[in-house]
């Protein structure tokens, strides 16, 4: 039988990492420049790659990371430094210069940081895992698998009507919003290294 106890714990504990409405000040700091056609499709492209990863991760995921020795933590402290990175850059103002100057290089913000790891990050990949060792049989892993879409659907449709937000908000209610997502996005990234580090200490332990 279906199981809607797990499909809404898989569904709620993915939404609630994923944080569709928290993840819309970035969005909006990183596309700032970006013209409504092109903001649609790094939304499109964002989910896509999170939904990609985050499904291989959940069929591979405790192989890779056995095979390549590589922890949780390592994850935690990696997926943090990369958000400092682009913490920084937004602050200062550079998420629509250098990072921006091209076609190419804007269509890369949907792999990173929006598709990885803000979308898919530890926190996605590890409760997917779990999600996936909840379920004992096909219709369990159907249940997973349904959930995850469910999430992902919400996450696409948060980005994708972010356009309308931008124009409530304007060039200059963007620009104030975007420095506040880098901010909140230094403050996450702070709080994914201290993370790993205390699952280090931890295991060391």
């Amino acid at each position: 039988m279906f199981d809607a106890h797990l499909f809404f714990s898989t569904f709620f504990t993915l939404f609630v990492i994923l944080d569709p409405p928290g993840l819309l000040p970035v969005f909006l700091g990183l596309t700032r420049r970006h013209t409504p056609a092109e903001r649609a499709s790094i939304a499109w492209r964002a989910t896509l790659v999170a939904l990609g990863v985050i499904v291989g991760f959940a069929v591979f995921g405790r192989q890779i990371l056995s095979y390549l020795h590589i922890t949780v933590a390592s994850l935690q402290v990696s997926g943090g430094l990369l958000l400092a990175l682009v913490a920084y850059q937004m602050l200062m103002g550079q998420s629509d210069g250098e990072i921006n100057a091209d076609a190419t290089a804007r269509a890369q913000v949907s792999v990173v940081p929006l598709g990885i790891p803000l979308l898919a990050g530890p926190g996605s990949i590890v409760a997917m895992m779990l999600a996936v060792d909840r379920a004992h049989d096909t219709l369990g892993y159907v249940t997973v698998g349904g959930a995850l879409a469910a999430a992902m659907l919400a996450v696409w449709l948060f980005l994708r009507f972010a356009s309308v937000i931008r124009r409530v908000l304007g060039d200059a209610g963007t620009t104030l919003l975007s420095r506040v997502a880098g901010m909140l996005l230094a403050a996450i990234a702070v709080q994914m290294v201290v993370d790993g580090v205390l699952e280090f200490v931890a295991q060391a332990s």
